[in-house]
């Protein structure tokens, strides 16, 4: 029961899912509006045959239990779409069911009863079975709509993979193995990319057996063993060390075609409305690993398929302890301090100062200094994560993207004041400095301003900074078509104000629909790549 925070709050226990959203289904659009808002168009993708969770606007107050999804201002929603979902919510007893895969958090779902029992049944009080076996393991889809009629698919799965896209060129068949998180995989026979299922990260056992299922169902139902293998540079990644045990053991039978991570990104909003000329491509998010062996994550390209130049890049900073700075966004937000203020940063009367012990404090100074286990990183994701700290949004991740989540969350809609913004060059392109915008952020919290203020000041930065360097780009290149992809790029306040500024600007902004624009997506742009490489060797 939806309604029951204290029964939401013990599934979270079970589930060890600590403050992700859960998905809700009730039993009519007439019950979900007792409790979201709901736009003409967000009724008919909620009514669709697909039937995907939709985000929807929480109505304020509304009845659902606050643990459903903390910190959000949206509540995931979908409506019935198998007859025992029917059976649940025909007497209208409930006004929403919480819903929620058959799996502890980041693991595949269970697909037999005998695996559901054995798995589930910390989890779980009792087991509806049935002889009905489940073929492929398929999560729900995750689809939002921006402004009157833009749909944006977050989670391709349930009703929409693996759904053909169409491209361009000639090639062989090809394997596209994906990235380590969010993985998908594609296969493309003939002019079709078909892109999986959402699998999911790859670090669980049961992810990585998922994975190999995919990759034999796809190849097995589409008839071909391919002879291209495209994978991420990240040489740990789990999927790019499978692409090159494939290839050691079929030794010239399979090719190995090396993508960069952000290069994909932009070539899968590419292959998904077409575009095979030369565009710039601005690529946003978390993690991805560089051709300097740096961890890339504010990149601005210009590419078309076959290759790409950086032509721009947010600032480096050292993230000390690499993945624990992910996890701990402090650490994030003491690396942004002291990138913009040196060891002066100490002396700032901040909050956040006064939660990290001293002695952790120096700690990881001294790694940022002597650069050991601090990794470089141009990442707009992090950038986002050092904010929501700063203000108090947010201190921590308990799930990937939680911090700019909330970050988003908070955001003053009606503010349009920015921060400035600097470009500086490094002799290989325009730096954008992110200790220009901390610094700004800093005077703020010194003024007491409020999260909401602060965060929309950000977003609208981000923007500015956004057309300033594609104007250049502009000018300098002749493009005016601008690809935007990554994960950044889901944030629906950030995107709602950077569409229409670069149109203002003459410029022709691409954005993602139907495939994810995080790393759900990262295969069909590996795919595309491999592809277009091919063509140009054929030639």
């Amino acid at each position: 029961d939806a309604t029951n925070d204290d029964a939401v709050r013990r599934l979270r226990e079970r589930k060890r899912r600590e403050e992700k959203p859960f998905a809700v289904m009730s039993a009519d659009l007439e019950a979900v509006r007792q409790y979201c808002e709901i736009s003409e168009y967000e009724a008919r993708i909620l009514s669709c045959f697909q039937r995907p969770i939709v985000l929807l606007r929480k109505r304020v107050p509304n009845s659902v239990a606050p643990a459903v999804a903390p910190s959000n201002r949206r509540f995931g929603v979908m409506l019935p779409y198998t007859p025992i979902h029917h059976i649940l919510l025909a007497d209208k007893r409930f006004l929403a069911l919480v819903m929620t895969s058959g799996n502890l958090t980041d693991e595949p779902i269970a697909i037999d009863n005998a695996e559901a029992v054995q798995r589930l049944s910390g989890i779980a009080d009792a087991f509806l079975v049935h002889n009905r076996d489940i073929g492929v393991r398929s999560d729900d889809s995750v689809t939002r709509v921006r402004g009157y009629y833009e749909t944006l698919v977050i989670r391709r799965a349930r009703g929409y993979a693996p759904e053909p896209v169409l491209l361009r060129g000639k090639s062989e068949d090809i394997l596209a193995v994906g990235p380590e998180l969010k993985n998908t995989i594609c296969v493309v026979r003939g002019e079709a990319a078909f892109l999986s299922q959402h699998i999911g990260d790859l670090k669980t056992l049961e992810a990585h057996s998922f994975f190999h299922e995919t990759i034999a169902h796809l190849t097995e139902i589409l008839e071909t063993q391919p002879p291209i293998v495209a994978h991420d540079l990240h040489p740990g990644y789990l999927s790019t060390q499978f692409a090159q045990k494939l290839a050691a053991e079929k030794g010239s039978a399979v090719r190995l075609v090396g993508v960069q991570h952000h290069h994909a990104h932009v070539a899968s909003c590419m292959a998904e409305h077409g575009l095979d000329e030369k565009v710039i491509g601005v690529s946003w998010d978390g993690t991805g690993y560089g051709t300097d062996g740096k961890i890339w994550g504010g990149e601005f390209l210009v590419a078309d398929l076959d290759g790409f130049e950086r032509v721009a890049r947010f600032r480096y900073v050292p993230l000390p302890g690499g993945d624990a700075a992910i996890r701990d966004p402090r650490r994030t937000a003491l690396a942004f301090l002291h990138a913009a203020y040196g060891q002066d940063f100490a002396s700032l009367n901040l909050r956040i100062l006064d939660e990290l012990p001293p002695a952790d404090v120096n700690v990881l100074v001294s790694m940022m200094k002597r650069r050991f286990n601090a990794p470089e990183t141009s990442s707009v994701g992090r950038l986002f994560d050092a904010v929501a700290a700063l203000t108090g949004v947010c201190g921590r991740n308990s799930y990937e993207g939680q911090a700019a989540m909330e970050l988003e969350a908070v955001a003053d809609e009606s503010c349009a004041e920015a921060y400035p913004h600097e470009l500086q060059e490094d002799g290989q392109g325009w730096v954008v400095d992110s200790a220009v915008i901390v610094r700004s952020v800093v005077e703020d919290l010194k003024r007491r301003e409020s999260p909401a203020i602060i965060s929309a000041k950000l977003h609208n930065t981000l923007v500015s900074a956004l057309v300033d360097v594609c104007s250049r780009v502009f000018q300098e290149h002749g493009l005016k078509k601008v690809v935007l992809s990554g994960g950044v790029f889901q944030n629906e306040h950030l995107l709602t104000r950077a569409i229409p500024a670069l149109r203002h600007r003459g410029l022709d902004p691409y954005e993602h629909h139907t495939i994810p624009p995080n790393d759900g997506g990262i295969a069909l742009g590996q795919a595309a790549v491999a592809r277009a490489r091919q063509s140009q060797e054929t030639v």
